[in-house]
C-alpha cells in the first residue's frame, strides 16, 4: 500500500501527496473556468471556484490518496447551460486534462532551467511533470466517467449510450487489474519528459 511509503520514503510520500492534490485541484478548476466561459455559472453557484482541495476532492479522496495513492475530484457543471452543447462539452471536458498537460510542460521547463536542492529539487520537478503527464494521458482514455469519454462521445455520438451502462466501471477495474498498466502509462510519460529534456 502507498501509505507504507510514509515510513520508507517520507519525503517522496509528501511530494506525491502535495503534487497530486495541487494538480487535481487545478484540473477541476480548469473544468469550472471553462464551464463559466461557456455560460454555465454552476461552478460559482456551488462554491467550487476555490483553491480549497477539500471542495474539489472531498475528504474521502484525500484519505484514499494517502492510503492507496489513488485520488479523484469533481466539478459540478450543467451542460444544458452551455451556449453550444457539443462544442461546450468538448471544451469543458478537455480543459481538465489540458491543465495537467500545461503543468507538465511548466515543470519540465523548470526542470530544464533550474538545478535546485531540497524539497523543490530536480526530483520534485521531474515527479511533478511525470504525475501531470500521467494524469493527462489517463484522463484522455475514452472510458466513462473520464474526460476523454466526454470528448470522444461528442465526436462519435454512438459512444454516448455507454455512459449509462456498467462498461465504465468494468473497464476502470480492468485497467487497475492489468499488470503493468500504471507502469506503462508512467513509462510513456517518462519517454516524453526525457525527450523534451534532450532537445
Amino acid at each position: 500500500m502507498f501509505i507504507q511509503t510514509l515510513i520508507t520514503e517520507p519525503i517522496h510520500f509528501f511530494r506525491i501527496v502535495v503534487i497530486v492534490i495541487f494538480s487535481i485541484t487545478l484540473h477541476e478548476l480548469a473544468h469550472g473556468w471553462a464551464a463559466m466561459s461557456q455560460g454555465d455559472n454552476t461552478p460559482q453557484q456551488t462554491g467550487h471556484l476555490t483553491l480549497n482541495p477539500v471542495v474539489h476532492m472531498g475528504k474521502e479522496s484525500i484519505i484514499f490518496l494517502c492510503l492507496m495513492g489513488i485520488a479523484w475530484g469533481q466539478m459540478p457543471v450543467n451542460p444544458s447551460k452551455f451556449r453550444s452543447g457539443k462544442l461546450g462539452n468538448i471544451l469543458v471536458s478537455a480543459a481538465g486534462p489540458l491543465s495537467n498537460l500545461a503543468l507538465a510542460i511548466l515543470f519540465t521547463v523548470l526542470l530544464k532551467l533550474f538545478n535546485l536542492s531540497g524539497l523543490l529539487s530536480v526530483e520534485f520537478f521531474y515527479l511533478a511533470a511525470r504525475i501531470n503527464l500521467t494524469l493527462f494521458l489517463f484522463n484522455l482514455l475514452p472510458i466513462p466517467p473520464l474526460d476523454g469519454f466526454h470528448v470522444f462521445s461528442e465526436i462519435f455520438p454512438q459512444l454516448k449510450p455507454l455512459q449509462y451502462t456498467q462498461f465504465g466501471l468494468f473497464a476502470m477495474m480492468l485497467l487497475f487489474i492489468i499488470p503493468g498498466f500504471g507502469r506503462g502509462i508512467g513509462g510513456i510519460a517518462d519517454l516524453f519528459i526525457r525527450s523534451a529534456l534532450s532537445m
